[in-house]
């Protein structure tokens, strides 16, 4: 198993620490690098600049993604770190060659981090011997190697049954990859992914008039779970939430006759009746799901 170690600033391990999210989204202000040090499932580590050289919390890795600036505001709001969009625009132009002017809405990276830890300074893990000053981005360390298990073994030491790598095993157990639980934010990410930024039903492609929809609402208990989730266009979107737009177990679209009744209009919709979703995830396991589906069906629909 792999544990990456990244390095972020102290007033975002802060302001974080005292918010105590359920995902954090460790932003970088460029889109071109991919990161490809750890995967899915694996440790992310947070270690403060100069002179604060500790590790102070972490999370476990869910995804990056690569968003405008305001959609990663709209996705994850304070859990980028900051307490309004204005403070998140200015930290990520402290970083970035460019202005609001030349530049109004940025593409950035997102790093999802779901189940985040974070330390109280009595509990801070001081750095790696081999940690170089000269890196700038972070370290992979792997727990096949003697640091690398030093590492995980004091963080896991730390957060004992807090988080869920306990979960996952018996503590001091042998490092092993943990499905992560997504939060909203990662919700939304991985349903716009898994549907390649197409709205399933219209195949719009303007993402920000896109929106991750729960098949059966998390209120009502639907999990936050790519099977449970459509990407839609925002008013097929609303259509869906209340009821006048469905979808069958056979990935058929169904339009309700009461949108004719009530509002005397719905032709647009009407033309997606009877068809089958335009555009689907490509795993299987991320369709939607017939369970939910059939939910919809019986306690949503009013066809």
């Amino acid at each position: 198993m792999k544990v990456y170690v990244g390095l972020t600033d102290y007033h975002w391990f802060q302001y974080l620490k005292n918010l105590n999210p359920n995902e954090v989204n460790f932003w970088q202000p460029g889109s071109g690098r991919r990161f490809k040090a750890i995967q899915p499932g694996e440790l992310f580590l947070f270690k403060l600049h100069v002179p604060n050289n500790y590790i102070v919390g972490g999370g476990i890795f869910i995804r990056q993604a690569f968003l405008p600036t305001s959609l990663t505001w709209d996705t994850f709001g304070k859990e980028n770190g900051t307490s309004s969009l204005d403070d998140f625009i200015d930290a990520i132009y402290q970083y970035r060659r460019t202005n609001s002017h030349s530049d109004p809405d940025p593409v950035i990276g997102s790093l999802i981090l779901s189940e985040p830890f974070f330390f109280d300074e009595n509990e801070w893990i001081p750095v790696p011997q081999n940690w170089s000053p000269n890196i700038v981005q972070g370290k992979t360390y792997t727990t096949d190697s003697i640091e690398g298990k030093i590492l995980f073994d004091a963080v896991q030491s730390r957060i004992a049954l807090k988080s869920g790598i306990q979960e996952e095993k018996e503590r001091y157990g042998a490092p092993q990859l943990i499905k992560p639980r997504l939060g909203q934010g990662g919700f939304r990410v991985a349903v716009t992914e898994a549907y390649h930024r197409r709205c399933a039903i219209s195949g719009e492609r303007t993402l920000p008039v896109l929106n991750a929809s729960h098949i059966k609402p998390y209120s009502k208990e639907g999990p936050h779970v790519v099977s449970n989730g459509l990407l839609l266009r925002e008013d097929i979107h609303t259509l869906f939430d209340r009821g006048y737009i469905t979808i069958d177990e056979d990935d058929i679209v169904e339009v309700s006759g009461k949108i004719k009744e009530i509002y005397d209009n719905g032709k647009v919709y009407y033309a997606f009746h009877g068809k089958r979703l335009m555009n689907i995830p490509d795993a299987i396991s991320d369709r939607p799901s017939h369970e939910f589906l059939q939910w919809h069906n019986e306690h949503v629909y009013i066809g």
